[in-house]
C-alpha cells in the first residue's frame, strides 16, 4: 500500500503547481538549492523555495547574523543574495534540468520592485512560481510592512498578478493582530494561496559584552520555539480562505506536518531543522508517510483541516 501525498497549490491556475508531496524548503534555508543537490535527493521533495531574491544583488548585514536560541534560532541576514539577473542566468538553468519545481522568493521596497521582479522571472526555464514576500517594509508608506495591512498587500498581489503568468504563493508575516483579514485580502487579488508564516521578531543579549548579539541587533526567530504560533496562524487563515495555505515555522518531525496539516494546511516547509541536520526534510517526508501508511490512510485530505471540525 501507498499513500498518495501529493498536492497541487495552484488548482485553479492554468499551469497548477502540483508536488509529488507536501514537504517544501523554507526560504533562505537551503540557498538556491545547488549545494544540498549534492548530497540529497532534491528530486524526492515536494518543492523547493529559493534564497529571497531582489532586483539588485546585496551584501546583507555585519556579522554575527545567526545565534541559537533555546528552542530555535535567530537571524539576520540582510536578504544578502546575487539579484534576480544573476539568478536567472547562473541558477535557473540548473533548476530546469529537475523535476522538483522550484519557487522564487521575491522581495521588493516599492509597488513597482515587485511587479518587476514578477516580470523578470515570468517564462524562465526552471522556475516553476514565486513566493512574495509581503514582510518587507514599504518605503513609500513609512515603512510598515506590505503584509500588515490588507489594502497594501492585495496591491502587491495585483502588481505581480500583472506581471507574471506564474502561479504565486504570497508569504505573509506574523506581525498582524490577526491574519485572516490579510489572508482574505490576498485571496481576493488573485494570489493561488499563502505561506504562513514568517519570522518572528526577537532579540538576544551577551551578558558579557552587555551588547546584543546581533550585528543587525534585532533579528527573525525559527524553529520549534514558534511552532504553537505558526499552527494558531495557520489554523485562523485555512478557515477564512479556500486557496492552499502552506505552513512554514518550526516544523521538525513528520509529526508536526500532521499537525499543520490538520490545522488546515496543504504542505509545509522545513527550515531550522536543516541547520541541525541537512537531512531533515527528507527524514520528515519518510515520517510522514510512515505515519499515514500507520494510520491506514489514503492520502492528506482525509485529515486536512480536521483540527477545525466542531462535532
Amino acid at each position: 500500500m501507498r499513500v498518495d501525498l501529493s498536492v497541487n497549490l495552484a488548482p485553479h491556475h492554468k499551469l497548477e503547481l502540483r508536488l509529488r508531496n507536501p514537504i517544501m524548503t523554507a526560504s533562505g534555508t537551503f540557498s538556491n538549492g545547488l549545494e544540498i543537490a549534492k548530497h540529497y535527493d532534491v528530486e524526492r521533495l515536494g518543492a523547493l523555495v529559493s534564497k529571497g531574491t531582489t532586483l539588485k544583488a546585496r551584501r546583507g548585514n555585519g556579522v554575527p547574523r545567526t545565534v541559537e536560541t533555546a528552542a530555535g534560532m535567530m537571524n539576520a541576514i540582510g536578504f544578502q543574495n546575487i539579484g534576480v539577473s544573476a539568478l536567472v542566468s547562473q541558477i535557473a538553468p540548473v533548476w530546469e534540468k529537475w523535476s522538483v519545481p522550484v519557487l522564487v522568493n521575491i522581495m521588493g521596497e516599492t509597488l513597482e520592485e515587485y511587479g518587476t521582479l514578477a516580470a523578470r522571472l515570468d517564462g524562465v526555464p526552471g522556475v516553476a512560481g514565486l513566493e512574495v514576500n509581503v514582510s518587507c517594509p514599504n518605503v513609500e508608506a513609512g515603512g510598515i510592512e506590505f503584509g500588515q495591512d490588507p489594502r497594501a498587500a492585495a496591491s502587491v498581489v495585483r502588481e505581480v498578478a500583472a506581471n507574471t503568468s506564474l502561479p504565486f504563493l504570497v508569504k505573509l508575516t506574523p506581525n498582524v493582530n490577526d491574519i485572516r483579514p490579510i489572508a482574505r485580502a490576498v485571496e481576493e487579488a488573485g494570489a493561488q494561496g499563502i505561506t504562513v508564516m514568517n519570522t518572528v521578531p526577537a532579540l538576544a543579549i551577551d551578558v558579557r559584552r552587555r551588547r546584543p548579539v546581533l550585528a543587525n541587533v534585532f533579528g527573525g526567530l525559527s524553529g520549534p520555539a514558534i511552532k504553537p504560533i505558526a499552527l494558531r496562524q495557520v489554523y485562523l487563515a485555512s478557515s477564512v480562505v479556500e486557496f492552499p495555505v502552506v505552513a512554514s515555522g518550526g516544523a521538525m518531525t513528520g509529526t508536526d506536518v500532521v499537525e499543520f496539516v490538520m490545522a488546515g494546511a496543504s504542505a509545509v516547509q522545513i527550515g531550522t531543522a536543516s541547520f541541525l541536520d541537512p537531512s531533515a526534510a527528507w527524514r520528515i517526508l519518510d515520517e510522514l508517510e510512515a505515519w499515514c501508511l500507520a494510520e491506514g490512510l489514503n492520502g492528506l485530505d482525509e485529515i486536512r483541516g480536521v483540527a477545525r471540525r466542531r462535532d
